[in-house]
């Protein structure tokens, strides 16, 4: 029987410009620009492959502008890919504590999602994935409760029962270590890592099949920047999620990853077992970032 890792990307792109037939050849990181000197487009991520499996931890490294985030916001349908597949394999996948979904598992095997309606596109974001901005006001709505916040997810992942969310809602942010007799309380009032909590259990509300996190401990205290990973390694643990981690933090990398991919200027310049290329990476890129860190 064959097994199929449960979300497959191949020949991801995204051009931001209207992009010519020497884009692709005069960018990258032979020549050290992702700028089309032709039509000055921006060729922010190319020909883009990897799999991922089913509990597994995936992580993209680079530095800024190498285009990792794009990549999260291209698999998240925040940005449309200018070419390119991302598909699910999803036979005998099954999620806990989960709504009823107007987007069957099933109907999703096999189909490139990046060819699905906006309509569709929201829906799979709405059930199926779940995601942890570097900034939280872009994944919170701060003059909102905690509650209220992951009430708004688990609405759109179609839960109806007010008491049900509610209590919900209290478990999800226990889980994450928010106390919950603040969960009444707007994120507005909370620290940078209580937000990122809050965040987190939002973004899991739903029971997705794909976590996506965008430097996710980026302007927090070392003390608490350690406490937010902790968190995410326990709860991975638990969920099986299959999840991808962005950082330009290699420390980051190292405690989150098995597996990671190093990008520089819109490409993948490396891509393996994380122990293996933070102990004797082979790309200069990736040499030049370890000893960096070192």
């Amino acid at each position: 029987m064959i097994s199929y890792p449960l979300l497959q990307v191949r020949g991801m792109s995204k051009i931001f410009g209207p992009g010519c037939a020497f884009c692709s050849y005069e960018t990258g990181p032979d020549t050290g620009t992702n700028i089309c000197p032709r039509c000055r487009s921006v060729v922010a991520c190319h020909n883009i492959d990897f799999d991922m499996h089913n509990d597994e931890v995936l992580g993209i490294v680079g530095e800024s502008g190498s285009g990792k985030s794009t990549v999260l916001r291209l698999l998240h349908f925040d940005l449309q890919a200018t070419r390119g597949e991302m598909n699910f394999h999803t036979n005998g996948y099954m999620r806990m504590n989960s709504a009823p979904s107007s987007v069957a598992l099933e109907s999703l095997n096999g189909i490139n999602l990046f060819s699905l309606s906006n309509y569709r596109q929201r829906m799979l974001r709405n059930h199926y994935m779940g995601i942890v901005f570097q900034n939280p006001h872009m994944g919170l709505k701060l003059n909102i409760s905690a509650g209220g916040n992951i009430a708004e997810r688990l609405l759109a992942a179609g839960w109806r029962n007010i008491a049900d969310i509610r209590k919900i809602a209290g478990h999800l942010l226990d889980r994450t270590e928010v106390p919950r007799q603040r969960m009444d309380e707007p994120p507005k009032v909370f620290s940078g890592g209580m937000q990122q909590r809050v965040q987190i259990a939002k973004a899991i509300s739903n029971s997705p099949m794909v976590l996506l996190l965008d430097e996710l401990t980026t302007g927090l205290d070392v003390s608490v920047q350690a406490r937010v990973l902790d968190l995410i390694r326990k709860l991975q643990q638990e969920m099986n999620v299959a999840t991808l981690v962005v950082s330009h933090d290699l420390g980051v990398i190292r405690m989150l990853t098995r597996r990671t991919l190093v990008m520089k200027n819109g490409r993948i310049v490396e891509a393996g077992l994380t122990d293996q290329i933070l102990e004797d990476p082979q790309h200069p890129y990736t040499q030049l970032m370890v000893s960096s860190m070192l």
